[in-house]
């Protein structure tokens, strides 16, 4: 019952470990297999990207991979940065810290609330070819001011409303049943499982 995560990111895949925890599964990642593929996100959109992902891990390892691809959506931005989220910014090598910066400066003048949310796809690919997807996505609005210690991306400047809370200012449990990743993987756990005919 093994899947390999299909992520660098540090922050995912400390989550989607977390969020699986408890299933009857063995997560690996592409370090713990010596795998240092580099997958260019060509796609148009989240499920094209998630499955270039997946689809190139999977055929490396001879396992199922899960990939996703997220972003956050700005209403006042006509739904940036979107499937650019992790490359928006106006400079090369910019850090997280940069990119919130830059959708701040992006924002300024724009009547508030900065309505926006998360959408997150994953994808799940078999060595075979068999490709399955599924979604989440949290509600929220961009705040001037960032807020909280964890996460990572946007999350010090993504409020969620109704808690009065940033990304940022959630613990692992708080955050792992609320996000749009959250309830993506929620979704993907019975597609796991029967991809891997259990």
């Amino acid at each position: 019952m093994k899947i390999l995560v299909a992520t660098g990111n540090r922050g995912k895949l400390v989550e989607i470990q977390s969020l699986l925890e408890g299933a009857p599964l063995t997560l690996l990642t592409p370090a713990m297999l010596g795998l240092a593929l580099e997958v260019e996100e060509t796609g148009a959109t989240y499920a094209e990207n998630a499955a270039l992902k997946a689809r190139a891990f999977a055929q490396a390892s001879g396992l199922l991979a899960l990939a996703d691809d997220s972003g956050l959506e700005v209403d006042a931005l006509g739904g940036l940065p979107g499937i650019r989220s992790a490359r928006f910014s106006n400079r090369a090598g910019a850090s997280d810290a940069d990119r919130r910066a830059y959708l701040l400066q992006r924002l300024q003048g724009l009547p508030r609330p900065w309505t926006a949310h998360f959408h997150c796809t994953v994808a799940l690919a078999a060595p075979t070819g068999a490709l399955r997807f599924a979604e989440g996505q949290c509600p929220g609005e961009i705040i001037p001011q960032e807020r909280g210690e964890h996460g990572f991306g946007y999350d010090p400047i993504f409020l969620l409303t109704a808690l009065g809370l940033t990304m940022a200012e959630l613990s692992m449990a708080q955050k792992n049943q609320l996000s749009h990743r959250a309830r993506a993987i929620k979704a993907a756990q019975p597609l796991i499982m029967e991809m891997l005919g259990k």
